[in-house]
Parts: structure tokens; C-alpha cells; sequence
């Protein structure tokens, strides 16, 4: 099932989409949701972000392919951050340019993994549990800050600046995650083409692990790392995370 969240007729509803049309639920999308009668077209809505995170938690050095390019070795535990809410954006609304920042703003396409259920110190084996489904993320970053300071590298700054923390447009829940891969395009070129396969720490061992660090909540959002072929976004450009099984998250860059 693809789950989407949405604006229509003044009011935030959700549902769940089939082809071109939505079927409107009530209650809980984690807990109670209940299908109704009611259809509304794709089309005659405005998509929001398919859940509402507590916080969006970004992996670094979690695939195979690009430490190797990058000469760095697997980490023994996730490397993360954190993505605060104000950074969250929908498919098809604009990431903007930061008004305090003029330096170079890359694009990283990864798979997201959307907690369903309070999750604190699960095991691997029980992690599956608690995952509700997949998404497409954009891990937007400011390149040039994160050393900007030699004291101190700026991850949250680089990384949290309103519109910058993508999402979208669904949530999957019938999909294997190992099966997927992700692809980028900028411009309508392809940018990015890798296997989900890759990574270093899976989905039900990063939930596990993170887990054993903080709570994580229904619709928090783990971006699980990226691979090859980051690169620069210029203002006006397009930028699209496409996950074959999930959709295609569409952006532009002003």
C-alpha cells in the first residue's frame, strides 16, 4: 500500500493512493486508520509530507560503494545526525536558497525508513515490528560549512536549514528495501544509480541500533545514508529522488 497525506478543501486528510486517486481514511495512519467511501482525485489535492516526524535522523558512511571511493572503512555503529523539523519539506514544494548562505548546496537521494511504533531498545530480530514503511528522502546539504570552523564541523547547521529535509511523496509498506535502488536526476540526467543492497548497516539493524540510543516514534523519519554521485544544485534547478516501488520525489531548487 502507498500512504499519502494531503490538503483538501481546507482540511489535512490522509489516505492511501491507488494510481490516480485516493482513498480518504480516518483515525491513526500508525494505529486505527479506517478506509472510507470517499475518493478524491490526485490531482485535486495538495500533497504534504506523507507523516509528521518528531525528527528526521540522517546516516553518513553507510554504504559500501562510496567509502570505498571515499577511502574511508565501514564504521563499527551508524554514524547519524539530526534533521530538525523546520527543514521538512513535501514533494513539489521548493527547497530554498539559505539567506545566510551562498556556498555550494548538494543533493543526496536516499531511502527513508518510517518508524510505525514507539521503538526504544528493540532487538534486530523484533525491529522489522516497528518499521511502518519506506519513502524517498533528499538529504539536502550546505556543503562548504560543515568545515568551515576547524573546531568544530557544523553537521546540524549544514544539513538543517528550512526546506532541507525532503520527503516524500509516499509511504510504502509492501516493499523489500533490499530489493530497491535509488536513482537521482537533475535536470532530467541521471546523477545517481545505486543499490539499497549496499548498505553497511540494513534497515532492521539501523532501527535496532538507534533504538538503543533514543525512542523513536510513529512517522520518524531515518535517512539511511546515500552513495555515489552527490553533486552541486544551482538555483533553478530540478532535482527528482526516484525509488521504483515507492515514487518519484520532485523538487526544484530556488
Amino acid at each position: 500500500m502507498h500512504w499519502i497525506r494531503f490538503e483538501h478543501g481546507g482540511q489535512i486528510q490522509f489516505g492511501t493512493l491507488h494510481d490516480d486517486t485516493i482513498r480518504v481514511h480516518e483515525g491513526n495512519m500508525f494505529s486505527d486508520s479506517r478506509a472510507t467511501d470517499t475518493t478524491v482525485p490526485l490531482s485535486d489535492v495538495t500533497l504534504l509530507t506523507p507523516c509528521v516526524p518528531t525528527k528526521m535522523i540522517a546516516l553518513w558512511n553507510n554504504f559500501y560503494a562510496l567509502a570505498a571511493k571515499l577511502n574511508l572503512t565501514a564504521p563499527p555503529e551508524p554514524l547519524y545526525l539530526l534533521k530538525a523539523p523546520n527543514s521538512f519539506l513535501a514533494g513539489g514544494q521548493d527547497i530554498r536558497v539559505p539567506a545566510s548562505y551562498d556556498g555550494k548546496v548538494v543533493y543526496e537521494g536516499e531511502l527513508g525508513v518510517v518508524i510505525g511504533k514507539k521503538a526504544s531498545n528493540v532487538s534486530e530480530a523484533d525491529a522489522a515490528k516497528y518499521i511502518f514503511g519506506y519513502t524517498c528522502t533528499n538529504d539536502v546539504t550546505a556543503a562548504d560549512i560543515i568545515q568551515k570552523d576547524p573546531t568544530f564541523p557544523q553537521w546540524a547547521r549544514a544539513k538543517g536549514f528550512d526546506t532541507f529535509g525532503v520527503f516524500g511523496p509516499v509511504i510504502a509498506t509492501d516493499v523489500d528495501p533490499l530489493e530497491l535502488s535509488v536513482k537521482t536526476l537533475l535536470n532530467g540526467k541521471e546523477r545517481q544509480n545505486y543499490p539499497v543492497s549496499d548498505m553497511i548497516f540494513k534497515p532492521v539493524q539501523i532501527v535496532s541500533l538507534l533504538s538503543r540510543d533514543m525512542t523513536l516514534y510513529p512517522g520518524d523519519i531515518i535517512s539511511c545514508g546515500t552513495s555515489v554521485g552527490v553533486g552541486s544544485m544551482k538555483p533553478g534547478s530540478k532535482v527528482e529522488i526516484v525509488i521504483d516501488g515507492i515514487g518519484t520525489l520532485s523538487n526544484e531548487y530556488k
